[in-house]
């Protein structure tokens, strides 16, 4: 925390309280951390009396919790909320529609900023637009705080650095894989998505961007070994399994090799970083890879076509603020597996796994301890747009595996 803001009146503002993974952010920061502790934090929105009823659902003690009223469209009022707090949690998305005032307000206040935006298009905006000035202020910009890419980014680096210790040097190689997943897609996820599809079927500039692998590494940084994430079936010599493309692959490649370009290229820069589901071997695993696959590309089409497009919203997909609830968030969990390959082809495995549904409650808590970290830990990195790797991996990692119900282990 710096000077400026180590004065500041709170520590952390959780902006978009009272939309429904904005709830279990504040329900988890109270759960863990208390209204009247060592965290100072407030909740904010435009409804006043939404606020209200969410503190009031908090219990008794929470009767203290600040609430600040802002709109996403009010320069004013977003600055007002920035000067007063040390971090900005935001979960108010799409990102694109509604999040980049909010970033230039911390940019311009010195004021750290964490979300869960998956957007690559707004993210690479974000960097072109606020890296210099970030990096003058001091502020902390960092996308990408949840399922999408906190796992995959964290536990790239938590790899690294064990087979560094053990093993004397890093992987040339890593795969992420899918074992298993429970729990819903995200309504805010969803409707980021569809603006996602539909900005790149206007603007072919932002199409490019989506599929370049390394478009979120810095400027003249925009190349490398990696091509284009899996689209088809692939069988997996590694894990010896079949293969689908996994569907947030798209965001979690670039932010990995984002943290590595920023990090200096520790691992050389002919690393290469993919990910995809496992679904199984012989004549099955092929068969639920072809479906996966087809499902996938049947999706993002339907997608693309507005009748088809508004009948999915209608009938299929959730809304913004909708998703399951505490039994189902509790039933959740995701299981994933990395295959690491060293110089001399020695192969090496990690595995991640979340208590929780990966989309709203296990995201809310890597969320939440990306803010605390934020606020709370010396960090040894200045202002600017980094990833959560980058930022602060080993004491987020710590976090994560004490607080957030993570685990990363290196397998033998």
């Amino acid at each position: 925390m710096s000077e400026s803001t180590e004065r500041r009146e709170f520590d952390v503002i959780v902006w978009g309280a009272t939309g429904f993974t904005g709830e279990l952010v504040a329900a988890y920061l109270n759960r863990q951390y208390g209204c009247d502790g060592g965290l100072r934090w407030a909740i904010a929105g435009r409804s006043e009396n939404k606020l209200e009823a969410l503190r009031k659902s908090l219990g008794a003690g929470a009767e203290g919790l600040a609430t600040i009223v802002a709109d996403s469209f009010d320069r004013e009022s977003l600055q007002q909320l920035a000067n007063r707090t040390c971090v900005v949690l935001t979960t108010v998305g799409p990102y694109a529609l509604y999040g980049s005032e909010l970033v230039d307000a911390c940019v311009n206040a010195g004021t750290h900023y964490c979300d869960l935006a998956g957007e690559v298009q707004w993210i690479r905006k974000m960097i072109d637009t606020h890296q210099s000035r970030a990096e003058q202020t001091g502020a902390r910009i960092v996308h990408c705080c949840g399922f999408d890419s906190v796992p995959m980014d964290i536990g790239v680096w938590f790899l690294q650095d064990a087979v560094k210790e053990r093993y004397g040097e890093y992987c040339t190689s890593i795969t992420l894989l899918v074992k298993a997943t429970k729990g819903s897609a995200s309504g805010g996820t969803i409707a980021s998505m569809l603006n996602l599809i539909e900005e790149s079927r206007k603007d072919r500039s932002i199409a490019r961007i989506l599929v370049h692998p390394y478009s979120l590494n810095p400027e003249g940084e925009r190349e490398g070994p990696d091509e284009r994430d899996q689209q088809n079936i692939r069988y997996d010599e590694n894990a010896q399994s079949w293969t689908a493309p996994f569907v947030m692959a798209g965001v979690n490649t670039k932010v990995v090799r984002r943290s590595h370009a920023l990090a200096g290229y520790p691992y050389g820069k002919g690393f290469r970083y993919s990910e995809a589901v496992l679904t199984g071997s012989g004549l099955s695993g092929w068969l639920k890879a072809s479906a996966m696959t087809t499902g996938i590309a049947g999706l993002v089409l339907g997608a693309s076509l507005s009748p088809t497009r508004k009948l999915l919203q209608k009938f299929v997909l959730p809304e913004p603020g909708e998703g399951p609830d505490a039994e189902l968030q509790q039933a959740g969990f995701f299981n994933l597996m990395q295959i690491g390959e060293l110089p001399d082809g020695t192969l090496v495995r990690s595995r991640i796994t979340g208590d929780q549904d990966p989309g709203y409650g296990s995201t809310s808590k890597m969320l939440s301890e990306c803010a605390v970290c934020l606020a709370k830990d010396d960090l040894d990195t200045g202002g600017g747009v980094w990833t959560p790797a980058s930022a602060m991996a080993r004491p987020l990692l710590a976090r994560l595996q004490e607080n957030a119900g993570l685990t990363f282990e290196l397998r033998e």
